[in-house]
């Protein structure tokens, strides 16, 4: 339960997206003088030495960050997420990358309370003693602590982030990327969405996913796509082309439930760069969908010949940027689907059977290092 590490996949091209994108939810939230609640439910370590041995064996994140390091060219919304990463590394050398609790941190007021969870000890552990150092070094420059603004605990964040909801201000952004080292962690997701959307509908649910073979991922981002909430986002990013035994994690996506009006724009500006940069070959691509909730019936499997994705629901039509596949425009009929009434009349009249209808500060410490803790040499799909 407790074999994945993060540590291993920190800075590459899955946590380049969720962050990017994190970076945009924290500033569209911050636009509004009324505070918010920041739950984090599968928070890691905070932070993440890429020259730890973890890093260094994985070498992931010269695919991702390292790639954007150097870059003068950045489109403004990248250049937000980048600009916070070189805010940790004042030398210049890329040694430290941010998790989303430290994300949230730099980038949601002092006001904004941070609610963080993890249930794997040894990260709980550094978790606290990395935001212990951060602390000590605000103070250190003048800054006073506020109050209870930060509260880590070891504990089940999808049971926990219940009793936070609704938050006493009725603004709160919620980050899901458990690891998905078992497939029960996508119906978890769900289980967890779905009741929480219960209990605070308004709320901004900002969803991770590695876009794998197995079924459990690949049907995630149609199941998301069925919860009650007014409006969803879905953006998925592509490095490289799958190799044929279907391992290794070459693309993920960002499901987010009650998105910002200004996000659709900000990721189809910022996509095709990303693209450019992050992608490994001919199959690096990307793909948005925005909509509301879906419950038409989907397209018959059968109908699907290996051409362009058919999507179900009221989906709308994707970026001309996105790659292969287009999404139907509202009225349209599903995939190569005939009106109803119209191919039994043509039919009879023909003499031939019916045709089946056929998702800032610049600290000096040093931050906790993973390489000093027991871990397991175990590595999974999910990012933190």
């Amino acid at each position: 339960m407790f074999s994945y590490r993060h540590a291993y996949h920190a800075g590459n091209h899955a946590d380049v997206l969720k962050h990017f994108v994190q970076v945009q939810l924290h500033q569209y939230m911050n636009q509004k003088d009324t505070a918010y609640t920041y739950i984090d439910t599968h928070s890691g370590a905070g932070v993440y030495a890429l020259d730890s041995a973890q890093a260094v064996k994985s070498g992931e994140y010269l695919e991702g960050i390292a790639r954007l390091w150097e870059r003068d060219d950045l489109p403004a919304p990248l250049a937000d997420y980048v600009n916070l990463v070189r805010g940790m590394n004042p030398s210049g050398k890329l040694r430290y990358y941010p998790g989303s609790p430290y994300v949230a941190e730099q980038v949601a007021r002092p006001e904004d309370r941070l609610r963080l969870f993890e249930l794997h000890p040894a990260d709980t552990r550094l978790l606290v003693e990395n935001f212990r150092k951060l602390e000590a070094h605000k103070a250190e420059q003048g800054e006073r602590a506020r109050g209870r603004r930060i509260l880590i605990e070891h504990a089940d964040g999808f049971q926990s982030m219940k009793a936070l909801l609704p938050p006493p201000s009725r603004r709160a952004l919620v980050l899901i990327d458990p690891p998905y080292e078992v497939k029960l962690d996508y119906k978890h997701v769900r289980d967890a969405l779905e009741e929480a959307l219960g209990r605070f509908p308004s709320g901004i649910y900002a969803i991770w996913y590695p876009v794998l073979q197995r079924m459990e991922s690949r049907q995630f981002a149609d199941r998301l796509k069925r919860l009650p909430a007014k409006e969803w986002l879905h953006v998925t990013l592509t490095v490289a082309t799958p190799g044929p035994d279907g391992t290794g994690m070459h693309s993920s996506g960002m499901f987010i439930l009650n998105p910002p009006y200004t996000l659709e724009a900000t990721l189809r500006e910022t996509m095709p760069y990303l693209v450019q940069v992050l992608g490994q070959d001919s199959g690096a691509t990307f793909r948005i969908e925005k909509g509301t909730q879906v419950t038409g019936t989907a397209t018959p499997r059968g109908l699907d010949t290996g051409g362009p994705r058919k999507p179900v629901g009221n989906a709308r039509r994707a970026s001309p940027l996105s790659g292969a596949g287009s999404l139907r425009l509202p009225g349209q009929p599903y995939g190569d689907r005939a009106p109803k009434a119209a191919p039994k009349a043509a039919a009879k009249a023909e003499g031939e059977a019916p045709a089946a209808p056929a998702k800032k500060r610049t600290p000096a410490f040093r931050y906790a290092d993973q390489a000093k803790q027991a871990t397991s040499s175990a590595r999974g799909p999910k990012r933190k």
